[in-house]
């Protein structure tokens, strides 16, 4: 049995406080082979009845590229209509994307489809499969901030024309768009909470005794 010592513990405590939601990105390209080696750790991950349903998609072709970056400007045209006043202002001023910067883009989806694991735990509770894949990108984000790499999950994007863009099955649901790459400045405070969009709260705000 491996035993992890005080020290490891502590460690483990400052990856997890210095793990960043990465917008600016150095434009230095990432070793041969690391993104290939973050999903392999990504692959550790646990997931419902073993059907491991991640499914990734390295996208290096420019012109998709390209696609996903125009995507993401018109849904963030769209999500800065939402707001107004103060807090307009204040959005249309956020960095939400470094994919024009990052060497690295990356697309996980969830296979719906698949047999793997032949639906163990997923009868009363089907959402699994997608939270099986999210657990397998927080192992990657800890994995790559272990190695001095950055990576940015982009939200503010169309579904519909990402499957299109990437040419993916039907039945694979998009979960996240992940820039790549060496940070421009190491943190361990939320962007957002230093934009003062919001602020990180206590463990107690979140937690219930019954």
């Amino acid at each position: 049995m491996v035993e992890f010592d005080d020290a490891f513990r502590r460690h483990l405590h400052e990856l997890f406080v210095w793990r960043r939601d990465v917008r600016r990105f150095r434009s230095d390209p990432l070793p041969a082979g690391a993104i290939d080696r973050l999903i392999e750790t990504a692959c550790l991950s646990p997931s419902v009845g073993l059907s491991q349903p991640w499914r990734f998609v390295i996208v290096d072709d420019d012109a998709r590229r390209r696609a996903v970056t125009d995507d993401f400007k018109a849904c963030n045209a769209d999500a800065l209509n939402c707001y107004s006043g103060d807090r307009a202002a204040r959005y249309a001023t956020l960095k939400l994307s470094g994919l024009e910067q990052a060497p690295g883009h990356l697309a996980v989806f969830a296979d719906k489809a698949s047999d793997i694991g032949h639906g163990l735990g997923r009868a009363t509770m089907p959402e699994t499969t997608e939270y099986s894949v999210v657990s397998a990108i927080t192992a990657m984000w800890l994995a790559a901030r272990a190695e001095g790499i950055g990576l940015g999950w982009v939200s503010i994007l169309s579904p519909d024309r990402i499957h299109a863009i990437l040419d993916v099955p039907s039945s694979w649901k998009f979960i996240a768009y992940l820039c790549i790459g060496y940070p421009e400045i190491e943190c361990d405070r939320p962007e957002l909470e230093q934009a003062k969009w919001e602020h990180r709260r206590g463990a107690d705000e979140f937690t219930l005794r019954r």
